[in-house]
């Protein structure tokens, strides 16, 4: 007991003297500045009033004190004690322009100018009369700013008025009037103000005047209304200049789709220009086909130029794919008759052809490790339409470098080609789009041969034909029309042969499979807008197989008439699933994401099952990592490991359900921390004699499977290194009542540390 009293009392000394050792590396005469603290004053505020004034002037004061924690200043301790590095890199460098964070002085303390800032920020939010004192407090070697803020009653809008001219420009600028944000009732805000100059301004760039900004239009603010209030008239400067006033169309549109930053254009190259489909085209090397060209610039010759399409035109341009840079101008053209604007749009190509090599290292928590290889090759313009055709070589292995069990090493070897076409390619029609993101058809051919040595091997066929196009920068859509995929076993051993005779479950891995039919993908993802609190990323898809095969053929399933293409079993099933994920901040290094997984697979006609490739998984590094990957279920069922000791799990079923939640915080420079719980289970959807327990019921919460764990992951820019170490609390193939397995958690037990700790190694966030 006495000893523990020891112990608590060193680690309080050893805070006190962390937080108050700081100043002992001061300079000499400086004195530590550790924050401003701004009290409101008034009878006429009300709580909620003072509050949020107090909050936002606040956040208003400079400089920013170091950072703190619970009252100490690790940032700051780290930089005093690191000292000064004799060396360029080593610990000491690193610990104190890395980690550590620099003294702020009392001294660079500007109390004036703070002043001068809050009592302006009070009258441009309609605190008219406001004042604002301040000083600082001293104790010891630390100095604190305080602030008093004595606002003035806050004025509010009386009314707005538009003062319209006779000129085009003025006519415009009133008609703006309706949407306006200045609204009648509400407070004086200068922001608001600025923004609405700034509507203004975007509205009549929507309707043709190029040369107009938001410094041509006056607010004038009238607070003699009485009542505290003030009248507002908004007109155009009489000082605007006369092209500011014009709204322009657009004459000649020049396209360069090979221009280089080295190349000098001038007017001499435009009399290389081909006039095709309304535009001048200098492409003497008739690089790209005039199509690319009208599918993507809006304008058209005569149109009133506005900034959407301008924008939408540079964006279409961008998603091709095929240029690395994109520029545009615009020209007066001082012989027209009406104030015309010619177009110019520069494109510098990327290289037509390249070759990409890719090397990666992978490691799975079934103890397997392994590395893949690929050599792709990429024509970005193939027919002079913007196609990219790409084709791609691919090698990879699998072997088992530790674990109790035996396994079988596993080599992968492929081919693929696909072709990217931007635009719709329909038969007979021809479909235009006016998105910012230019559609896509798409094909894929591919060819893959799986050998698990002295096991058996996998020779298998796909094909894709579809769409995919962007509704929004949030919005993605892929639909592919035609989808095959043909699986042809070879090579089955008679080893595996008679694992079969003991476990039947293991025929399904090499069945023969015929899989045809459309599928469709919708995926929403608001990450990008980085303003946002908390982001959403949701992913659904639907996959139909065998409809149509089994319309034409007509077989009798009531009296198992099974139907077959090319020797095999066609499937015929619908499968629906969705991943959802929220992502919530709840600091500047912090934030809780949280993921639910769900999908359902219904066979019908042909199938019982669905297809192995496409049935459900779970467990593993990006699934449920307290167990190992394809482990988990089906339901509560559990493959008897005495019949199947030379094969690694790999489980499936028909209906799975997955949740996740993850607390991630960055540590210091590039370690972040995680702590995470992962539940998950798949079912069947038919009864299977043998997988026991393997349907999906009502029960279906009381079977899931339950880990949880901590991790670590080393932001490298490049890539994000993970390491995750979990463990299950939760067995769904144990009897009811004993599925929760917290109590029997040991650390300290070999045995129990070798059975249920899983250590996971992965490139990338789980989700």
């Amino acid at each position: 007991m006495v000893r523990k009293i020891r112990y608590y009392v060193l680690v309080c000394c050893l805070i006190v003297l962390g937080a108050c050792s700081n100043t002992r590396y001061l300079p000499k005469g400086e004195k530590l500045y550790v924050g401003a603290k701004v009290r409101i004053e008034g009878t006429h505020l009300n709580k909620k009033e003072k509050k949020n004034l107090r909050r936002e002037l606040n956040d208003l004061t400079r400089p920013e004190p170091n950072s703190s924690f619970l009252g100490l200043r690790p940032k700051l301790l780290a930089y005093n004690i690191s000292g000064t590095p004799k060396k360029p890199k080593g610990l000491r460098n690193w610990l104190k322009n890395k980690i550590g964070e620099a003294p702020v002085l009392a001294s660079v303390v500007d109390l004036q100018l703070n002043r001068n800032i809050l009592q302006n920020y009070l009258e441009n939010k309609g605190y008219y009369k406001s004042l604002v004192n301040g000083d600082t407090t001293s104790r010891g070697r630390k100095v604190k700013a305080s602030y008093q803020a004595f606002p003035g009653v806050q004025y509010h809008i009386r009314s707005v008025n538009f003062i319209a001219d006779s000129s085009q420009l003025g006519k415009a600028v009133a008609a703006t009037a309706a949407k306006s944000l200045l609204k009648t009732g509400n407070a004086y805000n200068l922001s608001v103000i600025k923004g609405e100059r700034d509507r203004i301004d975007q509205t009549l760039k929507e309707e043709g005047f190029y040369y107009f900004n938001p410094d041509y239009l006056l607010v004038l603010v009238d607070s003699t209304a009485g009542e505290h209030t003030v009248n507002l008239f908004v007109k155009v400067k009489q000082e605007t200049p006369l092209l500011a006033k014009n709204s322009f169309v657009i004459g000649d549109i020049y396209i360069y789709p090979n221009f280089s930053l080295t190349k000098i254009v001038n007017d001499s190259s435009m009399n290389d220009a081909v006039l095709i489909d309304g535009f001048h085209l200098i492409d003497k090397e008739k690089t790209f086909k005039s199509g690319v060209f009208t599918r993507s610039i809006i304008f058209k010759r005569g149109d009133v130029y506005n900034r959407k399409a301008h924008n939408l035109t540079l964006n279409r341009l961008i998603s091709i794919g095929s240029f690395k840079l994109v520029t545009n101008r615009f020209e007066r053209d001082e012989k027209a008759l009406e104030p015309t604007l010619n177009a110019f749009y520069y494109l510098t190509p990327l290289p037509r052809k390249s070759i990409r090599a890719e090397v990666l290292g992978t490691t799975k928590s079934n103890n397997l490790t392994g590395s893949e290889i690929s050599l792709s090759w990429r024509n970005r313009n193939a027919f002079r339409g913007a196609e990219h055709l790409m084709i791609r070589g691919y090698g990879s292995f699998e072997v088992q470098i530790s674990g109790t069990k035996p396994g079988y090493n596993t080599f992968r070897i492929g081919t693929e080609a696909t072709l990217s076409i931007p635009q719709f390619v329909v038969p007979f029609v021809q479909i235009n789009t006016s998105k910012a993101n230019v559609p896509r058809t798409k094909f894929l051919l591919g060819y893959e041969i799986l050998n698990k040595q002295a096991l058996y091997t996998l020779n298998s066929f796909r094909t894709t034909a579809g769409y995919l196009w962007k509704e929004s920068l949030t919005k993605e859509h892929e639909l592919n029309v035609v989808s095959i995929n043909f699986v042809q076993p070879a090579n089955v051993t008679a080893t595996y042969q008679d694992s079969i005779a003991n476990n039947p479950i293991l025929a399904k891995t090499i069945e023969k499979q015929f899989i045809m039919g459309p599928t469709y993908s919708f995926t929403y993802n608001n990450q990008l807008d980085i303003t946002r609190r908390n982001n959403i990323y949701f992913n659904a898809n639907l996959d139909l197989a065998g409809n149509i095969l089994g319309l034409v053929q007509g077989a009798n399933y009531k009296t198992n008439d099974t139907a077959t293409i090319l020797g095999a079993r066609y499937s015929q099933y619908a499968k629906i699933d969705g991943d959802f994920r929220y992502y919530l901040k709840t600091g500047r290094n912090s934030k809780i994401v949280s993921r639910i997984i769900a999908g359902v697979g219904y066979p019908f006609g042909n199938s019982s099952e669905l297809p192995f490739i496409k049935q459900f998984f779970a467990g593993g590094t990006n699934s449920i990592r307290a167990f190992r990957a394809r482990s988990v279920g089906p339901g509560t069922y559990r493959q008897d490991e005495s019949n199947s000791d030379i094969f690694l799990p790999d489980q499936s079923g028909d209906i799975k359900l997955e949740l996740n939640a993850e607390y991630r915080v960055k540590l210091f420079s590039v370690v972040h921390g995680a702590l995470f719980v992962d539940a998950a289970n798949i079912w069947l959807f038919n009864d299977n004699p043998l997988k026991p327990g393997g349907r999906f019921s009502k029960d279906f919460m009381d079977e899931l499977a339950v880990g949880t764990g901590f991790g670590l992951r080393f932001d490298l820019s490049f890539l994000i290194l993970r390491t995750d170490l979990a463990f299950p609390v939760r067995k769904p193939w144990f009897n009811k009542g004993d599925r929760w397995v917290i109590d029997q958690i040991d650390f300290a037990d070999k045995y129990w540390r070798r059975e249920n700790l899983i250590f996971n190694l992965a490139i990338g966030y789980p989700f």
